[in-house]
């Protein structure tokens, strides 16, 4: 089609070349003209949809000039088209069926098979998708983009309802419904169409697949469950995969492998499965791409094993529940993702799911341009790999919690504590160095329980817990000396030994050389960002911690450490006499953990160092109150011996906000 507007706005010449106009207001009057067909619209209307902001005669000065525009192009885009004036009004006239939304409205009623297919092809997205609009035009582009929608709905439903012998309405109705979801995950009729499909193609564990994906995005979107006929089509899926009449496979079973990796004793495993390109492009070398990148990341946490990409490359181009998946590798946990390339944008959607239960437990869409492919994937990677961490985690978590206790091991104990020890309050690490102390009863070379029992000590004199903090400290240092033997490879872990260095000593070197193994192992490590950040506080280096919290921030933005993060960023922007900023991010980090009463410190330094006095004295009355006669001298015993030469400022804030010496 010369003119399209479906899926976005695109002009080009009888020959297919691309045809620019001069602005884009310019374009944007062409597709009001388009749109709005044979009835046209009044000079006055064109100014106030196109130029709402603009006064009379500068509005219609500006459409003139693109009406000049326009009808220079027409002759070569639309043949026998023209601008038509009648008295004030101007309409599009003669364009036939060289505009797509046209012709859609024509063929999508067609009595003809190809007809509807046709208008399936022509459905490349929603109307003027991802075009910038006044407000005026974009109320009316809503109210045909929801009318045509509905149409592609309805079109999507009755191809999949068609003869399934007809292999090219099925081909057509797949890429159809792939794009409707792509830019509706909850549209039903899409994902019933895909299940009928399944259906025909003899493939009912697909079938319940899309039922499950369609569920997940009714409930995420909606709130709600599937409607009764999305769920009635199940019944022929159960029927079909029955024992007494199975319906036969389109693809042959998959050889499970004959003896799968070693892994270590409940580490989790995960496998990233080949993406699906919604584009139809035959050439998917992107698609793969990002499935190799995000494989590589994963593989670098040592907090669970990566099944090989090879392995995973076995399921490419199949229908296949995730549930079986699961049980072919031995795996507790599934990447899937789909891939749409559509002009010079990139949109992916990736997904974590479980896999016994088929449950989803996280999911995001990243969309840019796609000029810069490979640095896009390393981009996406990187998030992809930095978010499913915290969530398998999480999930993780939830299981060990539910096992008996006595059939609780070493790596079980040591996800119970985690809760606790980042919950950062007093009585919650205390518990979480006695379920360390649980873990290492049952294996006293882990190293990992060994390190983060190391990061709790430190926390006990950093945030002022500890009757004595120099005995806290002593085992500090000592368990992460006893760790930093046993622990060579796991960034975490590594994070965790350079913590307790880091809150414990002056030699912030010895700890930056673990904290900088932990993210050479590990670049997207958000914890391994969260500590480089800190560390840089302490060695007074406050422009360059920055952007390490905002890199840790951005790689898990849910991160249970969040409210650390921000902390973190307050002290950076404190030391660079940022107080306004320094106070919002503290109380940021306070909204986002309640409960850690200790930062009330900070606010009350800040709000002092900003001269807001009454504010100063109401936080250190907070803070007070869970740390009855808290003074300088021991406040000094307690916190960091370094961030005391680094942050001058902070401690003479406390003064201020009439913290007593002794």
């Amino acid at each position: 089609m010369p003119l399209t507007l479906l899926g976005g706005l695109t002009i080009a010449d009888s020959a297919g070349a691309a045809v620019s106009l001069p602005t884009r207001k310019t374009a944007l009057v062409l597709a009001a003209l388009a749109l709005l067909g044979d009835k046209g619209a009044s000079r006055e209307a064109l100014v106030e949809l196109i130029w709402p902001d603009r006064g009379d005669g500068q509005g219609k000065s500006s459409l003139r000039q693109a009406l000049t525009a326009i009808r220079k192009v027409l002759p070569a885009v639309l043949e026998g088209a023209i601008l038509e004036s009648e008295q004030d009004s101007i309409r599009l006239a003669g364009a036939g069926s060289g505009i797509d939304l046209h012709a859609f409205e024509i063929l999508n009623v067609s009595d003809s098979a190809a007809g509807r297919r046709q208008a399936a092809d022509l459905y490349a997205g929603e109307l003027l998708e991802g075009m910038a609009m006044p407000e005026p035009l974009a109320a009316l582009v809503a109210a045909h983009r929801e009318r045509l929608r509905h149409q592609a709905l309805a079109l999507v439903e009755a191809l999949s309802e068609a003869d399934s012998a007809d292999a090219a309405g099925r081909a057509a109705c797949e890429a159809l419904a792939n794009r409707l979801l792509a830019g509706d995950p909850a549209a039903e009729p899409a994902h019933r169409a895909l299940i009928r499909l399944r259906l025909a193609e003899g493939q009912p564990n697909a079938a319940r697949r899309q039922f499950e994906r369609c569920t997940e995005a009714v409930q995420r979107e909606l709130g709600a469950a599937p409607e009764a006929r999305t769920a009635e089509l199940l019944g022929t899926a159960a029927a079909a995969s029955a024992p007494a009449a199975p319906a036969p496979a389109s693809d042959p079973p998959l050889a499970k492998p004959a003896a799968l990796p070693q892994r270590s004793q409940g580490q989790p495993s995960v496998v990233v499965m080949p993406f699906d390109d919604l584009g139809g492009q035959q050439d998917d070398f992107f698609a793969d791409g990002v499935v190799e990148e995000i494989t590589a990341a994963l593989s670098r946490i040592r907090d669970f094993f990566v099944i090989a990409r090879q392995s995973a490359y076995a399921y490419k181009g199949r229908f296949v529940d995730v549930r079986e998946v699961g049980r072919d590798l031995g795996v507790a946990y599934a990447v899937e993702g789909t891939v749409r390339r559509g002009g010079q944008r990139v949109r992916i959607t990736v997904q974590l799911v479980e896999t016994e239960t088929g449950r989803q437990l996280w999911s995001d869409r990243f969309e840019d341009a796609s000029s810069g492919l490979f640095d896009l994937q390393d981009r996406i990677a990187s998030q992809v790999a930095g978010a499913i961490n915290p969530s398998i985690r999480a999930s993780e978590i939830e299981r060990a919690r539910g096992k008996p206790p006595e059939n609780l091991r070493a790596y079980d104990l040591t996800l119970r504590a985690l809760p606790h020890f980042w919950a950062h309050r007093k009585v919650d690490n205390e518990k979480a160095l006695a379920l360390f102390d649980q873990a290492l009863a049952q294996d006293p070379d882990y190293g990992v329980a060994l390190a983060f029992k190391a990061w709790a000590h430190a926390q006990e004199t950093a945030y002022l817990w500890a009757a004595d903090p120099a005995a806290e400290r002593v085992k500090a240092i000592a368990g992460a000396d006893r760790a930093a033997q046993l622990v060579h490879d796991h960034a975490t872990a590594l994070t965790a030994i350079g913590a307790a260095y880091s809150l414990c000593t002056t030699d912030q070197a010895r700890a930056a050389t673990f904290i900088d193994r932990a993210l050479a192992i590990d670049p997207n490590n958000a914890w391994g960002w969260m500590r480089a950040g800190w560390l840089r506080t302490l060695n007074a280096q406050m422009k360059e911690a920055i952007p390490c919290f905002e890199r840790a921030l951005a790689l898990s933005p849910f991160d249970p450490f969040t409210f650390n993060i921000y902390f973190g960023m307050a002290v950076a922007h404190g030391e660079l006499c940022d107080f306004a900023g320094a106070i919002e991010l503290v109380e940021k980090g306070l909204n986002s953990g309640p409960g850690v009463t200790w930062a009330y410190r900070m606010l009350a330094s800040y709000h002092a160092q900003a001269g807001n006095k009454e504010k100063a004295a109401a936080a250190l009355a907070e803070f007070l109150r869970h740390n009855p006669g808290m003074t300088i001298e021991k406040l000094r015993q307690g916190m960091p011996p370094s961030l005391q030469a680094s942050q001058p400022h902070y401690m003479e804030g406390m003064r201020k906000a009439g913290m007593p010496e002794r």
